[in-house]
């Protein structure tokens, strides 16, 4: 397959090109009307139900939709299927809660981080701050390493070259542009992106009519449909936990939260965004368990494309890029943007400087440096994703319970945090998912349960995420 390319590098390049520089001509054409801080931050916090549901779920559907799932279902089933259909969409949910909650208690409020010092303090804030801020970097990342690998399946082009092109278009009209610039484009962005998603499902289903169903899976792969098989419990509950909690901390979903007009726009547009999410992450994830029972994986990371891409049509690969691109370029502005608030909102806590607009557009340029260089590495996406997910899962009991119990102090979140997330890193497993520092490592597997060695990711993230509430019930 590597040897017989879906379309030529310089085509591959050229529509790369084409489709990076179209969204940066509209995102300076249409932000140049809107200037002021209060603009780049938060849209003049005014943002109608359309607009705010499209950059919503354009946002939340990057390019990690595209590989993510069908990867997760190679091995975890139709319960990772679930599990990361119902973890992208959850926190939306949450949201029409959390985010009223937080409009009408921190009316100007700017940034989740914001808030978290506001209520907490100091300490804890820096130490939020900095998990945000990696988890976001992760995210950079992995955004950028999925469509740089997909290009690289298609038209054997370099991953660094679609990973630089990608990051500088999207630089350029974000950090001019802002929040305004970030969803004019998302509004854009979602259109595409319903109808290449339209298309290729279309696409899949009638050139794969008789594998695209149950039946066909449950006749060659049974055991991914199986109640008897373990993946799928622990892969639902942990893409579940691990997709839900990371999404909390984006500080993309919280500029939108207090960037909407009302909060009757807020909770229509969560809602409509909720609804639209769940099926797309599901298909998507579904594919993944079509393709493995099909025996078209090689790599679990392409296994969408491996199936979509079998009959080696023009016009579908075409369509692929369009729909990957767009959807990384609606992600890496979310990103870039938000990181970007975080530094001019509150990075006058921690470090002292006269112009915080220009010290986050260095740190953010630093940061897509990092990114590029880790790109052309090529990782695991999926591998990726998950590291960043712990860090979330260690932070969101003990930040958000906080906000509903007064007596919960600063210090006791801070030592809950750390050791949930210390836990969580002893047990996260290896990129061949084999072992990790604690099984494997410091003490050979064989003395634990054959259930430990082969749950070590359902098991980090279980005890990142709830260790931390037994540390305060220690603690008490």
């Amino acid at each position: 397959m590597n040897s017989l390319y879906f379309l030529s590098q310089l085509s591959s390049i050229l529509l790369i090109i084409g489709i990076s520089i179209s969204f940066v001509i509209i995102g300076l054409f249409y932000s140049k009307k809107f200037k002021g801080l209060n603009n780049y931050l938060l849209a003049n916090r005014s943002v109608e139900t359309f607009s705010l549901t499209s950059s919503l779920v354009a946002s939340a559907l990057g390019a990690w939709i595209l590989f993510g799932p069908a990867s997760a279902a190679t091995w975890g089933g139709i319960g990772a299927v679930i599990g990361y259909a119902l973890g992208a969409a959850f926190p939306l949910f949450i949201l029409i809660y959390l985010g009223n909650k937080f409009r009408g208690i921190y009316p100007k409020g700017r940034t989740l981080i914001e808030v978290i010092r506001l209520r907490y303090g100091k300490s804890l804030f820096k130490l939020i701050l900095l998990l945000s801020i990696f988890y976001m970097t992760i995210f950079l990342i992995a955004e950028v390493t999925a469509v740089s690998l997909l290009i690289n399946y298609i038209s054997g082009t370099d991953l660094w070259v679609t990973a630089f092109i990608i990051i500088i278009s999207s630089l350029i009209y974000t950090l001019y542009g802002g929040l305004r610039a970030s969803i004019f484009t998302d509004n854009i962005q979602f259109i595409i992106l319903i109808l290449l998603l339209i298309i290729s499902f279309n696409f899949l289903i009638n050139f794969n009519l008789s594998h695209f169903n149950f039946n066909f899976i449950k006749e060659t792969k049974p055991h991914l449909l199986s109640f008897d098989y373990l993946p799928n419990f622990t892969a639902g509950l942990t893409f579940f936990i691990a997709v839900a909690a990371t999404n909390l901390f984006h500080q993309g979903n919280w500029q939108r939260v207090y960037a909407a007009k009302n909060k009757k726009v807020l909770t229509k547009s969560l809602i409509i965004s909720f609804i639209i999410i769940i099926p797309v992450v599901f298909f998507m994830g579904f594919s993944g368990l079509v393709a493995i029972s099909a025996g078209q994986v090689s790599n679990p990371d392409l296994a969408f494309f491996q199936l979509l891409l079998k009959d080696q049509f023009l016009s579908i690969s075409i369509i692929i890029i369009f729909l990957a691109v767009s959807l990384t370029i609606s992600s890496i502005d979310t990103i870039i943007n938000a990181i970007s608030s975080l530094i001019i909102v509150d990075g006058n806590k921690i470090i002292k400087n006269n112009n915080y607009d220009l010290l986050s557009k260095q740190i953010i340029i630093l940061l897509s440096l990092i990114s590029l260089f880790v790109a052309s590495k090529g990782f695991s996406i999926l591998y990726l994703f998950l590291l960043a997910d712990l860090f979330c899962c260690a932070a969101a009991l003990s930040i958000f319970y906080g906000f509903y119990s007064k007596s919960f102090s600063e210090k006791k979140a801070y030592v809950s945090i750390l050791i949930g997330l210390l836990a969580g890193l002893l047990l996260f497993p290896s990129p061949d998912f084999s072992k990790s520092i604690l099984i494997g490592i410091l003490f050979p597997a064989n003395l634990f349960p054959n259930f430990f060695s082969q749950s070590l990711l359902f098991l980090s993230f279980i005890t990142a995420t709830f260790v931390p509430a037994i540390i305060w019930r220690i603690k008490d």
